[in-house]
Formats: structure tokens, C-alpha cells, sequence
């Protein structure tokens, strides 16, 4: 195996595992989203979504930019032997972590009623307060996941991220319940719900940060042992501030305009819909919708495209450092591709099972999740975009291009806004003028993000394996999932089930299952995927051991 392709299936091999931690953690934030919202009326989860739209803007201030600036400027000192220096960058992170963070959740708090207010929803005041102490948790938490993947381990934040999701899970539907209980008005009960689960955040939130800490410890002597061996020159405390500045401002502006897209999206939606008349509980209850289930299930599969991404950049730092162009273009070309291959046919299994889907995981919420499904039909494809603009920004970033991610999130938003807006004022769609610009946004984003790669790198990716054969596998997929399920739900009718939800519930997971057997064995049939290639995926032996058993090779 060439060098190239052992380092290629190095970053498969990590961002494999921080993948499925991050797939592990959205399952089972969707999970408890099914008792948790049976719970919650649909006002309460407009409140959360709400809240949690002006905490994460709250959280790229303050913090986001960390892990990706730590993990960048750790790998780049390692591959040289500057142990030193790692841990310079490490503690002036660290700092710069506790101050900041500090400084933007206190203004959190005290300035909650203002944000809320801002955004013509003032109930969402009280969760948002609760949110706050979660900044500087999460902004610590960030800096020590930064310095492990920095190291080109996964496996840390891997285990934090789990251990995060389900105390996250546990508490939030406790807490959830427990604030139910406590609440005294009425007119106070969504607040104090919404309230309950943000709880469980910031316990989440704390969980990982003990765990990430404990990791730490135990790995510390063998980091004292490689501080000793080093003689390289440590770093001046000033210059470590800059090269975290100059590496953390362009991730925060990039990463600030994709949520603030979220935020102009729920401000313009309320604002816009409050002069056509509509109610607020109303349109509270479909800001919930698109937060709390359209947007959940689509980032279940984006899990694997921001792990991907995240993985990458260390590895493509020390290669392209080193000159290494042709590994460089070998590790962007196989992630890009393993990206395709589960993002598209996810989009096309929301896209023909949206609607079932929801009804399997919301079962108290059957008049919403008609409007989920619809979101779903016509929205699952900002999937692929979103895959895509994520990888590609993490590929530019590796590759000092730190400004052009935030260039091209700006020009997309300044055409994202013009598009939502015109379509709620000039048209009927209502919420579904949010679903046009979800995909117009990220999709705009890949296309300038994949020029710039194509120029810094000298690099053109290969289109009919990456795209082609991926998109008519998952046709091919997608109206078996339509046959299935119907043969399933109506079957089951047929032989006297008379429960709806048991027969959407099979007849959904039967036709997932069926349809994921068909797009891989489609998959390989028109030669999407070599024997080679497959090899080097991840479980790719299993894979290859069934695939040779029934002669799915062409």
C-alpha cells in the first residue's frame, strides 16, 4: 500500500471512529426527543429551538473556533517536534477559553429578556438564561477536545461526546418533567418546559468536560516525557495569542454567518408572519417544527460529514506543511468521497420516507409531522450541500485559507436573506420559504468553497463514482423504500393490524433496512466502489467479505 493511501485510510480511520461517535450521540439526541417532545407542547420546542439558535451564536462569540485554531496550530507544531510549544498553545487556550467564555455567558444571563425580546420571542428569555453557564463549559471543553485531536486521536472527544449526549438525554427529560411540576402559572408552563431541557445541556456539557479533564491527567506523564526530550525554542506568549487570534477569527466569522442565517431566518419569519396576521403560538409551533424535527433529522448523517471535517484538518496540515501535494489531494479526494456515499442516499431516504419517519419517532405530534414530512420532501437535499460545504471548509482551512470559508459563508447569506425574505413577503409558502433557503444557503458555500480548492490545490474531483453512481444507487434505493414500506403498512392492514403506529413504525424500519441492502449492492453493481476502495473503508472487510458472497462485484 502506498504511503498516500495508509495516511488517507489514517483519516478514514479517525474520522471513522469520531463519525460514529457523533452518529451514536445524534441517535440518541433523536431518541430522546421522542419522550421529550411528547412531553413539551409544540410551543415549548419553538422556545428551546429559539433559545438554542441565539446560544449557539452566543457560543462561536465566545469559543467555536477553538478546537479547529487548538487542533491546527498542535498538529503543525507536533509533526516538527515542538512539544513546548504544543503545550503553550494548549495553556494560552485555555485561558483564552476561561475569559472569554466567562465574559460572553455572563452577558448571556443578564441580557437574556433583550435577545429574546429581539426576535419577537419574549418566552424564550428563560431558557436561554439557563443555557448560559453552558458557554463557558463548552468553550473549555472545546480547547482540550482541540489539543487531543490536535495529537490525531479521536478517541477522547469520541468518549466525552457519548458520555455528553446521554447525561444530556437523561437530565433534559427529568429535568423536563420536574419543571412541569414546579411551574405555578400556566402561562409560564412552555417557558419552564423548554427550560427543563436546556438543563440537560448544561450537564451534558459539564459531564464531558470532567471526562475530557480525567483523560488528560492519565495521559500527562507520557506529555511531560516529550516536553523533557524537547529543545526547540518555546514560542513568546504574544506571538501563541496571534497565531490563536488569526487562526480563530476567520473560523468564528465563517461559522458565525451559517447561525446567523438561523437567527435572520427566525427573526424574518417572525417579524414577516406577525405582519400577515399570524398568531404567535402559531408561529412559535412551526419554528419548533423546523428546529426541533426537521433540522434534528438532518443532522444525524451530518454528524459523519462535520467529524469527517474535523478530522481531516490535522492530517492535511502536516502533509501539505510538508509538501505533500499528491498525499494532500489523496486524503481531500477519499473524504469527499465517503462523504457522498452516505450523504446522498440519507437525503433520498428523508426525501421518500420523511413523513413515516417522523411519525415513528414523534408519535404525539401526528398534526405536525404532515408539515415535518413536507419539509423533509422538499428539504433533505441541503444534506449533500451541507456535506460538502462542511468538508470543503475544513480542506481550505488545512489549508491557510482561513478567510475564504467566511467569504464565501457572507456572499451566500447576503443571497440567502434576499431570497427568504422576498419569499415570505411575496408568496404563501410561510415556513417553507426557511426550507428554500436551508439549500440554497450551503449550496452557494460548496460551489465557491470547491472553486477555491480546485485553484489552491491544483484539484479536480472525480465526478461519476463520487456522484453519479452514489445518486442513481439511491433512486434505485429510494423506490424500493416506497415499495416496501407500502407493501409493509398495507399488508399489515390487511391482516387485521389495526394500529397505525405499529404498522408506519415496521413498515418505515423493513423498508430502511431493505433500502440500505439495495443501494449498497447498487452501489457496487455499477462500480461505484472498487474492491480496493472498499477495503480501505471502514468495517470495509465485512463489507467485502459479504459483497464477494454474493458476487456483487461487476
Amino acid at each position: 500500500m502506498s504511503e498516500s493511501k495508509q495516511k488517507s485510510n489514517e483519516i478514514l480511520k479517525q474520522g471513522t471512529i469520531l463519525a460514529s461517535a457523533s452518529i451514536i450521540v445524534r441517535i440518541i439526541g433523536m431518541l430522546y426527543q421522542i419522550p421529550l417532545n411528547n412531553i413539551l407542547s409544540g410551543k415549548a420546542m419553538g422556545l428551546y429551538s429559539i433559545a438554542f439558535q441565539i446560544y449557539s451564536i452566543a457560543l462561536i462569540i465566545s469559543s467555536y473556533g477553538l478546537p479547529l485554531a487548538v487542533s491546527k496550530l498542535v498538529a503543525a507544531k507536533k509533526v516538527k517536534g515542538e512539544y513546548n510549544n504544543v503545550f503553550k498553545i494548549f495553556k494560552s487556550a485555555l485561558l483564552f477559553a476561561l475569559i472569554s467564555g466567562g465574559i460572553v455567558s455572563i452577558i448571556i444571563y443578564l441580557k437574556a429578556e433583550t435577545f429574546a425580546g429581539m426576535m419577537k420571542f419574549p418566552e424564550a428569555a428563560m431558557p436561554l438564561r439557563v443555557l448560559a453557564p453552558t458557554i463557558l463549559t463548552v468553550a473549555l471543553l472545546g480547547v482540550i477536545r482541540g489539543f487531543f485531536q490536535g495529537q490525531n486521536t479521536m478517541i477522547p472527544t469520541a468518549i466525552s461526546q457519548l458520555f455528553e449526549q446521554v447525561i444530556n438525554a437523561i437530565v433534559s427529560i427529568v429535568a423536563a418533567v420536574w419543571m412541569l411540576k414546579i411551574c405555578q402559572n400556566p402561562a409560564e408552563k412552555d417557558a419552564y418546559g423548554a427550560s427543563g431541557s436546556t438543563i440537560g445541556t448544561f450537564s451534558g456539557a459539564v459531564t464531558a468536560l470532567i471526562i475530557m479533564v480525567l483523560i488528560y491527567i492519565v495521559n500527562r506523564p507520557v506529555f511531560e516525557k516529550q516536553k523533557r526530550r524537547d529543545r526547540h525554542p518555546v514560542e513568546d506568549t504574544k506571538v501563541v495569542y496571534k497565531m490563536l487570534l488569526v487562526t480563530v477569527l476567520p473560523v468564528i466569522l465563517s461559522q458565525l454567518v451559517y447561525q446567523v442565517s438561523g437567527i435572520l431566518d427566525t427573526t424574518l419569519f417572525g417579524t414577516i408572519m406577525e405582519g400577515h396576521g399570524m398568531p404567535e403560538a402559531e408561529r412559535t409551533e412551526m419554528v419548533g417544527v423546523y428546529g426541533r424535527m426537521y433540522t434534528l433529522l438532518l443532522s444525524v448523517p451530518l454528524g459523519i460529514a462535520t467529524a469527517m471535517g474535523t478530522s481531516i484538518i490535522p492530517s492535511v496540515v502536516a502533509s501539505f506543511s510538508s509538501g505533500d501535494i499528491a498525499t494532500t489531494k489523496y486524503k481531500v479526494k477519499t473524504v469527499v468521497k465517503f462523504n457522498m456515499l452516505i450523504a446522498i442516499p440519507c437525503a433520498m431516504g428523508y426525501t421518500v420516507l420523511g413523513e413515516a419517519i417522523s411519525n415513528t419517532l414523534f408519535i404525539n405530534k401526528f398534526a405536525l409531522n404532515h408539515m415535518a414530512g413536507k419539509m423533509l420532501l422538499f428539504g433533505a437535499i441541503a444534506l449533500v450541500f451541507y456535506a460538502l460545504s462542511t468538508v470543503t471548509s475544513g480542506v481550505l482551512q488545512a489549508l491557510n485559507q482561513m478567510r475564504l470559508p467566511m467569504i464565501h459563508s457572507a456572499i451566500s447569506l447576503g443571497i440567502h436573506v434576499v431570497i427568504v425574505a422576498c419569499l415570505l413577503k411575496y408568496t404563501d409558502l410561510g415556513i417553507m420559504a426557511l426550507i428554500v433557503g436551508n439549500v440554497t444557503f450551503p449550496l452557494v458555500v460548496c460551489i465557491l468553497n470547491w472553486r477555491s480548492v480546485g485553484h489552491h490545490l491544483d484539484y479536480d474531483q472525480e465526478v461519476k463514482t463520487t456522484f453519479g453512481v452514489p445518486f442513481v444507487a439511491s433512486i434505485i434505493m429510494g423506490c424500493v423504500c416506497v415499495i416496501v414500506y407500502q407493501a409493509i403498512f398495507r399488508g399489515m392492514h390487511l391482516l387485521g393490524v389495526r394500529s397505525f403506529f405499529v404498522d408506519n413504525a415496521l413498515a418505515t424500519l423493513l423498508s430502511i433496512c431493505i433500502g440500505g441492502v439495495v443501494y449498497f449492492a447498487a452501489l457496487l453493481k455499477l462500480n461505484g466502489v472498487s474492491e480496493e476502495e472498499l477495503l480501505d473503508m471502514p468495517l470495509g472487510r465485512t463489507m467485502y467479505t459479504w459483497a464477494k458472497k454474493f458476487h456483487l462485484f461487476s
